[in-house]
């Protein structure tokens, strides 16, 4: 499991030209892709690990600040560039597995009591950012 973690003043998601998701104060927007091999357990793992990720203004996490988080499926974090000039998806999970543990995520993070906004998953987005920094950080497990 793969996330871009941008600390943002504030960050919002439209599908169709409709906000779908949106964060009106500073957080987190977080690109998040599912590999081929992940699992629930790894999705509670980056679920934390966004919550307590000491990134925001005075090293402060979204738990201690409570800061929102604006969540995005975003499978092409698993673009695999190294040969040629197209990407190959191999290593993306497939929808129909990357779905539910996006919704895991989102789950565990508003388990532990954090403001989630998200994306559509699947759906062509448009999202808009104000990258505070900027700051932006990848987080694997």
């Amino acid at each position: 499991m793969r996330a871009v973690a941008a600390r943002v003043t504030r960050a919002d998601v439209t599908v169709d030209g409709e906000v779908v998701g949106a964060i009106d104060e500073p957080g987190l927007l977080v690109l998040l892709g599912i590999h081929a091999g992940d699992d629930v357990a790894k999705a509670a793992v980056m679920a934390r690990k966004l919550h307590e990720l000491r990134v925001l203004r005075d090293e402060e996490s979204c738990a201690t600040a409570n800061a929102p988080l604006l969540v995005v499926s975003q499978f092409t974090l698993y673009g695999d560039t190294k040969k040629g000039r197209r990407p190959s998806w191999t290593q993306a999970a497939r929808p129909e597995v990357a779905e539910p543990l996006v919704d895991a995520v989102v789950g565990e993070l508003r388990g532990r009591g954090a403001t989630v906004a998200t994306g559509r998953f699947g759906a062509m987005m448009a999202v808009s950012s104000i990258n505070d920094g900027p700051f932006t950080v990848l987080v694997e497990v």
